[in-house]
């Protein structure tokens, strides 16, 4: 008798443990996508000012050396490329924002 009520109390406190476990909301999961506006800002705030830097170096280097022609070509490279990174940010946020439009 005693056995089966050892068996009872038992059976109950599994029962009673598996009930809250199975209510227990599970955690979400981690997003699986890139942040990609971090990597835009990191990029902007943190890798371009040290680039512009470099360059700005270097061009104050050549153009103390008297190579002025190589500074100023440089210059108009750098400043094109700039351009072209900046037409590559403009148009990735067009996009999203075109995504959005017509998706949304």
């Amino acid at each position: 008798m005693i056995a089966i009520e050892l068996m009872e109390t038992a059976s109950s406190g599994v029962a009673h443990a598996l009930h809250t476990l199975a209510s227990t909301p599970l955690a979400e999961p981690a997003p699986k996508g890139i942040n990609t506006n971090g990597v835009v800002t990191f990029f902007a705030s943190k890798i371009a000012p040290i680039l512009l830097a470099v360059l700005g170096v270097i061009f104050i280097g050549r153009a103390s050396r008297g190579e002025i022609s190589k500074v100023l070509t440089s210059s108009a490279i750098a400043i094109v490329g700039l351009a072209f990174i900046a037409g590559a940010a403009t148009l990735f946020f067009v996009g999203d924002y075109l995504i959005d439009l017509i998706f949304e």
